[in-house]
Formats: C-alpha cells, structure tokens, sequence
C-alpha cells in the first residue's frame, strides 16, 4: 500500500490528496514561484560572474594606460 504524499508546511504535515481545490492551487503558485527564483539566482549568478569579468578587463586596461 503507498503511503500518500505528504508536504510540510511551517512544521505540520498535510496529506496532500485532503487539501482542498484552493490550497492546491495556492501550493502549486508556491511551486512556481519557488522555481522563478532559483532561475532568477541562476541568472544573477550569470550577470555577476560576468561583471566580475568586465571589471577584471577594465583594471588590467586602466592598469597598461596609467
């Protein structure tokens, strides 16, 4: 017999199959929202490691000029 899935919430568990219609939705905006920001902090990693890049450039330019 499978258990069934179950999620925790602020440190309680809740069946999944007993949430109502809306708490399923409102769980599956969580979900989607907390797969944005793990894109989001993927892309900012990219853009920082990019600006720590241009500005590595920048100094080794202004360093050969002065």
């Amino acid at each position: 017999m499978n258990k069934p899935k179950t999620i925790t919430i602020a440190g309680k568990e809740y069946a999944e199959d007993a949430l109502s219609d809306d708490a399923k939705a409102q769980l599956q905006n969580v979900i989607t929202v907390d797969q944005k920001i793990a894109a989001l902090q993927q892309d900012l990693a990219i853009v920082q490691t990019a600006r720590n890049a241009y500005m590595r450039a920048l100094q080794t330019l202004l360093d050969t000029t002065h």
